[in-house]
Formats: C-alpha cells, sequence, structure tokens
C-alpha cells in the first residue's frame, strides 16, 4: 500500500526519503583555491565527515584551531598552501577565513532542510566562550573579547578575529563570539575555535522534521 504523498513508494520509501536519502549519500562537499600575489591555498570540505582535519598553513597553531573545528564540527577538513609569513600571519589567516567560508557556503547549498540556528557555550580550563550563529545566507561578524596576550606561539591573537569575519562574510553565516572571561590566551582561542564548530554541527545539521527552507521567506 502507497504511504500517504509518497508517490506510489512503499510506506517505508516515501518520496521525501528518498530524496533525503539520496542528498545524504551525495554528502555536502566543496573544493576551492585560492592563489594571490600573497597566499596560495586549496582546500576540501565535506561537511558531513568524520572529524577529520589536516591543515599545514605554514603557522602551527592555527594549524592546530582549524583541526579543533574539524573535530568539534564533525566535519573533513583538509588546507594546504602557503602565505607570505615573511610579512606577517595577517594573509594567510584572512585568505583561509576566505575559502573556509566559501567552501561551507558550497556546501551547504540551498540550506534546505538545516537546522539553522545554533549556539555552543564552551569551557576550557580559566575560559569561557559563547559562540552563536545563524547559517541563514546574510555574513555579519559580531567579536566581543579581548586576549591578555598578543601571540600564542607563531599566531597572532589579534588574527582571530580577521579569520572569522572572512570566514563569517563569505560562508553567508551571521555569527556571534563572546570570550566571556580567561586568562589564558592559548585557553581563550581554543575555545573560541571548538566553540565554532560545536555550533557549526547544531546549525548544518539535517532536522529530519524541516522539508524546505527554514525561513518563513521561503528563501534563504
Amino acid at each position: 500500500m502507497a504511504a500517504a504523498g509518497g508517490a506510489g513508494l512503499p510506506a517505508e520509501r516515501t518520496l521525501e526519503g528518498e530524496i533525503a536519502l539520496a542528498a545524504k549519500r551525495a554528502g555536502r562537499r566543496a573544493e576551492v583555491r585560492r592563489k594571490t600575489s600573497e597566499t596560495d591555498f586549496a582546500l576540501t570540505l565535506d561537511l558531513d565527515g568524520g572529524g577529520r582535519g589536516e591543515a599545514k598553513t605554514g603557522v602551527g597553531f592555527f594549524d592546530h584551531m582549524l583541526a579543533q573545528i574539524a573535530r568539534h564540527g564533525l566535519l573533513d577538513l583538509k588546507v594546504r598552501g602557503r602565505g607570505d609569513l615573511g610579512v606577517d600571519g595577517h594573509h594567510t589567516a584572512e585568505d583561509v577565513g576566505i575559502l573556509l567560508g566559501q567552501a561551507l557556503a558550497k556546501a551547504l547549498g540551498d540550506r534546505a532542510g538545516i537546522a539553522r540556528f545554533a549556539d555552543a557555550r564552551v569551557p576550557m580550563m580559566d575560559a569561557l566562550v559563547h559562540v552563536a550563529l545563524d547559517a541563514g545566507g546574510r555574513g555579519n561578524l559580531v567579536f566581543r573579547g579581548t586576549f591578555p596576550e598578543t601571540r600564542v606561539g607563531d599566531f597572532e591573537t589579534a588574527l582571530v578575529r580577521e579569520f572569522f569575519w572572512s570566514l563569517a562574510t563569505h560562508a553567508g553565516v551571521d555569527l556571534h563570539i563572546e570570550v566571556l572571561y580567561g586568562e589564558n590566551a592559548h585557553h581563550m582561542v581554543e575555545a573560541v575555535f571548538k566553540g565554532f564548530g560545536r555550533a557549526l554541527r547544531a546549525a548544518a545539521a539535517r532536522d529530519p522534521r524541516e522539508g524546505g527552507v527554514p525561513s518563513t521567506k521561503g528563501m534563504l
């Protein structure tokens, strides 16, 4: 007997279920590259991965932070390339943020069926960070917080904001980050990246009850 609205398919194989299964099998993946006179990076992303992160940007602590996004966002991320580190790390962080934002926008597609809104409150030792985001297609960043040190290893803490600004504006994500408190800059920065990964994971998750675009407008 056909299920209601199933176009003749058995109850356990409705049209909606077949579409969702096909989308799941296809995955949400993207490959992007950016080459300028200052940087040359390639990035691959699987939004439905298993948390595997491989980054070689030339900035060790930044690589470690990108791996945090992958692990806590349960996405697969690979970044390879070089930047003008003889100047500083600004262009590297900025351009990797642009690429990750572009890849997220491609992988999310029309954003139909996703949860869209999510937030995460992440503690790390002395630090506490709150990250909230709306993956609704409009890029924006609100960043509130300061770090007690200007560097963590080979990474400038001022580049945290620059990276997420580039990411948010190119991904079409309204991103709010609050560093609520902390004493150790390493802990504070790491909590930010972990928090973003957790919030993105929840916002990009497919909601089985959401058949279309999560907006009263009917589009994002």
